[in-house]
């Protein structure tokens, strides 16, 4: 009995160790394996292991000099590119605002001008540069300086009262501004006591008409980029009412002298206008419609003398001073907003004078020149011109 449980025994120990080995050897069999599939397969591992890197290496070409056109990063480098890129640079807006607005005070001066110059003018037609009584005369003319061309004359009307009338065509420039296409009419009343003798009063009373005129005023003012000058075109009219009063004096046969004191009211009329268009013009301007006027009062004296029998010749002047002027002007000035100049009153010197040659009997040749003296916006200008005239 013992025997048999021996047996037993130790055939179940045997059954145990070989079911050990058994065991050990299916472990080893598969790791034996892929350890030889490791080593003799270049194919990567069923499941692979991937790690990114967070900063990109860069290994520099072992070249001794580096590549001029390097090969993107793609983290940008610090490092300046020898091939800057340049960027658009922006234009600094201009400045000169206050400067284009002080330019419309420029053509408040010249349209100033214009009123006096067209009154000079048309004086012409009244006879300025005769002598107050004379017999019944017409004269055509021409003039340069300012171009005129025209026809005036005097006729009595009775023995106290003589009519005076002219009209002309004229152009004329001064200071900036351009007066073209401008008939001017002028008539007038005079009358002289004659029958007080040789030394006696007389007065006037008349007008001086200019309907339509084409005008052209330039205006100029600085920026920052540059100067800038505008040159524009309107239309004009001129208007003037006046009076005067004087004394004559027949000093001899041959002379004649005379004073007088005389009132004026001037209108001018001037259509609204902007800027004509231009390569640089950044602060660009818009003229309303306005009226300028002016007020003037002068006195002054002439001179008549007979030359031996074929000679006449005659001298005048006189101081003017203006009062209660205005500027029609009411400008829009793009960056410097609305614009209304003033025009101050200010007083100049006006002559006149004439060399008549008597060619025969009732025709006379005259040489005549006419202008101003004074400061800006009158000036220094002159007239001159030659007429043919018949007294009858």
């Amino acid at each position: 009995m013992a025997k048999l449980h021996l047996k037993r025994f130790i055939l179940a120990g045997m059954l145990t160790a070989a079911a050990a080995l058994a065991f050990v050897a299916s472990d080893i069999r598969p790791v034996a394996a892929a350890a030889a599939c490791e080593s003799e397969c270049s194919e990567p591992t069923p499941y692979p292991s991937y790690s990114p890197s967070p900063t990109p290496t860069y290994s520099p070409s072992p070249s001794p000099s580096p590549s001029p056109y390097p090969s993107p990063s793609p983290y940008p480098s610090s490092s300046p590119s020898p091939y800057p890129t340049s960027s658009p640079t922006s234009t600094p807006a201009p400045t000169g605002a206050d400067s284009s607005g002080n330019s419309i005070g420029g053509l408040a001066n010249q349209r100033f001008n214009q009123m006096i110059t067209n009154r000079v003018l048309g004086t012409v037609l009244l006879g300025v540069n005769e002598q107050v009584n004379c017999s019944d005369c017409i004269s055509a003319f021409g003039s340069a300086g300012s171009f005129s061309a025209g026809i005036h004359g005097r006729k009595e009307l009775t023995n106290n009262l003589s009519l005076l009338a002219g009209i002309a065509y004229t152009q004329y420039n001064e200071g900036g501004y351009k007066i073209t296409s401008a008939p001017i009419g002028a008539f007038a009343l005079r009358y002289d006591f004659t029958d007080w003798g040789s030394s006696r009063p007389f007065f006037d009373v008349g007008t001086i008409l200019t309907p339509w005129e084409k005008a052209r005023y330039t205006r100029s003012y600085n920026t920052s980029l540059g100067p800038v000058s505008v040159t524009s075109s309107t239309n004009a009219s001129n208007y003037a009412v006046y009076g005067r009063a004087g004394w004559i004096s027949r000093v001899s046969p041959r002379d004649e002298v005379a004073a007088s004191i005389e009132v004026w009211q001037l209108w001018q009329r001037v259509s609204g206008y902007s800027d004509n268009a231009v390569a640089f013009n950044p602060f660009d301007a818009t003229i309303a419609t306005g009226t300028d006027r002016t007020s003037l009062v002068k006195i002054g004296g002439q001179w008549t003398h007979l030359f031996s029998s074929n000679i006449e010749t005659n001298i005048n002047g006189g101081w003017v001073q203006s009062f209660a002027s205005h500027s029609g002007i009411v400008a829009t000035v793009t960056g410097d907003g609305t614009v209304v100049p003033t025009m101050g009153n200010q007083g100049w010197f006006e002559y006149g004078g004439r060399l008549g040659f008597r060619v025969q009997k009732g025709w006379v040749v005259d040489l005549f020149a006419n202008g101003t003296l004074g400061p800006q916006p009158v000036g220094n200008t002159i007239h001159g011109g030659v007429g043919l005239r018949i007294n009858y």
